[in-house]
């Protein structure tokens, strides 16, 4: 009996003393000052366009850098909301840890589509289908948009066309340009072989596709790659190559 009263006693002294040490760890100075910020950037393998000195110099210029300033006076909404107005950034998330310190992370929006319109419109779409400013540079390499592009048919029916490109290793590495003509048929001008790929209607890609990447491994690569200047996926079921002319 007295052996379990004694047990008991230590078991409730243990709880108390966890209870006080968490308290005290998890309890911030009331004074404490933000003594660092840590910045992240993520996805700059497929874009570079913001940099850390530029998210510090938007902070400062709207006086809301945290660094110098008491904790309890920051506010991550407010630094979330302010990085997030910028045109190139998707997402930004901020918190504060109990050293002191503020950790702001980024998300740029990735482009996945260069246009550059016949009609002189010159702008990237980005992984969501919305329009992104010329000027921003991308680090990889973007398939280039030429032609004909109405900005509607580019933000629904290319941008569908171009995220399967995107999520696709094998077709992203290899089409280097697609081209619009004025009826909305397509053309592809790959970056092996010197020759055209016409698609016609952006129906049933995915098919067509599949057919070219199976006339490639078992066609092209018995004949040759410059054998013929034109391959029409128009019609289902069916490929028709167009050889080419033998210069005198």
């Amino acid at each position: 009996m007295v052996k379990r009263i004694l047990l008991s006693i230590v078991m409730l002294a243990l709880i108390a003393y966890l209870i006080v040490a968490i308290t005290a760890f998890n309890r911030k100075p009331a004074d404490q000052t933000c003594r660092d910020m840590e910045l992240v950037i993520k996805d700059t393998a497929y874009a570079g366009f913001i940099t850390k000195d530029e998210l510090k110099g938007i902070l400062q210029q709207k006086g809301i850098y945290p660094i110098g300033k008491k904790m309890e006076r920051i506010s991550t909404k407010s630094l979330e909301r302010e990085l997030s107005k910028h045109p190139l950034i998707d997402q930004a998330e901020c918190y504060k840890t109990p050293s002191g310190k503020v950790c702001v992370e980024v998300t740029q929006r990735i482009p996945i589509l260069r246009v550059m319109s016949s009609n002189g419109e010159n702008y990237y779409l980005d992984n969501k289908g919305t329009v992104m400013p010329p000027e921003a540079k991308c680090v990889a390499h973007r398939v280039i948009v030429t032609g004909n592009v109405e900005k509607s048919f580019a933000m629904k029916d290319l941008y569908k066309f171009g995220v399967f490109l995107h999520n696709n290793k094998f077709w992203d590495a290899l089409i280097e340009q697609i081209h619009v003509l004025p009826d909305r048929n397509i053309e592809l001008v790959p970056r092996v072989g010197d020759h055209l790929v016409y698609l016609g209607k952006l129906d049933n890609f995915e098919d067509k596709l599949a057919r070219l990447k199976e006339f490639y491994k078992k066609g092209l690569n018995q004949v040759g790659w410059n054998k013929y200047s034109r391959i029409n996926l128009e019609f289902s079921n069916q490929i028709i190559c167009t050889k080419r002319e033998n210069k005198k």
